[in-house]
């Protein structure tokens, strides 16, 4: 891992406080993520099923450009699809706003 992990403690750190404090909230991240995923569905969108709080799919060309301009942050994959992680910023209110963000990239 080279010499950026010998601070592997304060990362450490933070997951440990994760665990003590914010896996009931775990679901919440789920169901976020399911949400997501059906609404990509409904706009067309190939979507793998979420099974923890990282949504995987396609999207046209500069998707992920267009999100960003409404301040949806996303990133790609190695094969060309699209990544969406919900967590404990991520809300419900902010899962309605990524989905109309989408609406207005992917329709017409």
């Amino acid at each position: 891992m080279g010499g950026a992990f010998r601070q592997s403690g304060i990362v450490a750190a933070g997951c440990l406080y994760a665990l003590d404090h914010h896996v009931e909230r775990l679901a919440e991240d789920h169901e976020n993520a399911r949400a997501l995923a059906d609404g990509l569905a409904e706009l067309g969108c190939e979507v793998i099923p979420p099974e923890t709080n990282i949504v995987i799919f396609s999207a046209s060309d500069g998707f992920v450009d267009r999100m960003a301009s409404h301040g949806v942050e996303l990133s790609g994959t190695p094969d060309g699809r699209v990544r969406a992680v919900t967590h404990l910023d991520v809300d419900r209110a902010g899962i309605d706003a990524a989905l109309e963000a989408a609406k207005a990239s992917l329709l017409p």
